[in-house]
């Protein structure tokens, strides 16, 4: 928990060191390289700025449990992707490296969603969240930027249980924090409620895909990301190229379809036929394909980095994020 002038203290101290190795830019031949602070676990979202500012990287993809942690909230959704996500909340842990079964799971009854809205931690949370001033996501905002880093990209999950209100909160939560749009991990259900309010704010949204095409309320299979993308034009997809690849999708052929409705890219590697994360250069995703392809056609969305696989005993999460990095540089060399 942060005080205004904690995040006072925090912009200062990472200043400095911006500036002392010149202005970062990690934009490479015009491909923006960044990352999601997911990528960080649960570390501080100042310890997270400074990792930022040590290995380079100059765009953020903001997770806002790491924001609204920093910004005081009682108690912030969980660092994980919640509702669809794919290896981690079930089934085979991260970097397990081989299939999975795919679940399904049924929409939320009334009841079942009265329920999660009425829990205590629930009703605090957006409580405070309805209680938030704009000069509350100013500060944050200007905390990261004072560090040379740009917030292109609000990730704000979404669970069936979402209020409307709170709806609202995550858009108004994005302009404050002068992202350029949302990505979310969420379902069918969600996704078409959340299109009237991306129109009103005239923001896109982009719904992360994972690779369980087998649940038809997941944003799994190709027909999901038609469905998500037909409840409005301001509805898109936030790539995760690793799941699609462990959908035995192509990457490049999706993205060449649907570059004008990508909000923006998640980089890993996994495995095919529904395989694990592993350190990049081990899976079967065309990670340099893509990003050659973003570097050719001048794509304007950012590819992020999204840290996943298992850490190497005696590394850390900040020197897998900063090989990442490099593998990203010598891809687009």
């Amino acid at each position: 928990m942060y005080t205004r002038r904690d995040l006072g203290k925090i912009a200062l101290a990472s200043l400095p060191l911006a500036r002392a190795f010149g202005a970062i830019n990690s934009k490479i031949h015009g491909v923006q390289i960044g990352a999601i602070t997911y990528s960080f676990g649960n570390m501080p979202l100042n310890e997270i700025i400074q990792a930022y500012v040590n290995i380079g990287l100059s765009e953020m993809e903001l997770m806002s449990n790491h924001a609204e942690t920093a910004m005081g909230a009682p108690s912030p959704a969980p660092a994980g992707r919640g509702p669809g996500r794919g290896q981690g909340a079930r089934g085979r842990g991260p970097g397990a490296g081989g299939p999975r079964q795919l679940p399904i799971r049924p929409v939320m009854t009334e009841e079942q969603i009265a329920e999660a809205r009425n829990r205590p931690a629930a009703v605090e949370l957006r409580n405070w969240r309805m209680a938030v001033k704009p000069e509350q996501f100013a500060e944050v905002r200007k905390t990261i930027n004072a560090a040379g880093i740009d917030v292109a990209i609000l990730c704000f999950n979404m669970s069936e249980a979402i209020t409307d209100d709170e709806i609202d909160y995550g858009f108004r939560m994005a302009k404050g924090f002068g992202a350029k749009a949302i990505s979310t991990s969420t379902r069918m259900p969600v996704a078409k409620r959340v299109a009237p309010f991306a129109e009103k704010y005239k923001m896109m949204v982009g719904f992360h895909g994972h690779d369980n095409t087998a649940d038809p309320n997941e944003t799994g299979s190709l027909e999901s990301y038609a469905q998500a993308l037909s409840y409005g034009k301001y509805n898109g997809v936030n790539l995760d190229i690793g799941h699609f690849t462990s959908a035995n999708y192509d990457a490049v052929a999706f993205i060449k379809q649907h570059h004008d409705r990508i909000t923006n890219l998640h980089i890993k590697d996994r495995k095919k036929d529904h395989g694990g994360n592993v350190i990049w250069g081990e899976g079967d995703t065309p990670i340099r394909e893509v990003l050659q392809l973003c570097r050719k056609e001048k794509y304007p969305f950012p590819a992020n980095i999204e840290l996943e696989y298992a850490i190497p005993e005696g590394s850390t999460r900040e020197a897998e994020v900063k090989k990442c990095y490099e593998f990203c540089q010598k891809a687009l060399a």
